[in-house]
């Protein structure tokens, strides 16, 4: 079935860590703070509309690379179809992808791609995954926004993926452990 000839890890060109995750996106409005003058209260749209689109996303501490995915639900065909494209991204390169325990990234059906490993970190510890600090930076700018169909949705965050330049990236999922870890200074 596969056309892939399995090399080993250090036969790959180079090597790199990226976080993983996926976040959900809707037409539902996340309210948030707002400011105002004293003694005014904020008024801002709401809709309670419960259609969603899933953000698949790896991102690299090292170099600010990233790869993402809008899929329409999270599961482990999707999970699937994200290692597949991802593997795609760089094929020469060794990925360390480093994510949580969800069920669907464990699932039985799965077929990592040859380029790259899972590494799951420790249950409940969401402070250690980069990718959640992306999402946490771009659903501050979805708060208090209303879409009216999902394929308005999908513009603002495709507009929200253009501004995340390779700096960034690395700004906001860099963590000490990684950058002054002696692997990396090879």
């Amino acid at each position: 079935m596969r056309d892939l000839v399995l090399k080993s890890p250090l036969e790959y060109k180079a090597f790199n860590i990226f976080f993983e995750d996926e976040s959900r996106f809707g037409l539902l409005t996340r309210n948030g703070s707002m400011l105002t003058a004293k003694g005014v209260k904020p008024i801002c749209s709401f809709q309670q509309v419960f259609e969603t689109t899933y953000l698949y996303g790896a991102f690299s501490a090292i170099n600010g690379d990233m790869f993402l995915l809008e899929l329409p639900t999270c599961n482990a065909a999707n999970f699937q179809l994200f290692l597949d494209e991802f593997s795609k991204h760089n094929p020469q390169e060794y990925k360390i992808i480093v994510l949580d325990n969800g069920a669907f990234h464990k699932a039985k059906s799965l077929h990592i791609p040859p380029n790259m490993v899972l590494l799951f970190l420790p249950p409940y510890s969401p402070e250690l995954n980069g990718a959640e600090k992306i999402w946490q930076r771009m659903k501050r700018n979805f708060t208090n926004k209303l879409f009216k169909t999902l394929e308005d949705l999908s513009c603002f965050i495709e507009a929200e993926v253009r501004l995340l330049t390779a700096e960034i990236v690395k700004a906001t999922c860099n963590y000490s452990w990684i950058s002054s870890s002696l692997i990396w200074n090879i």
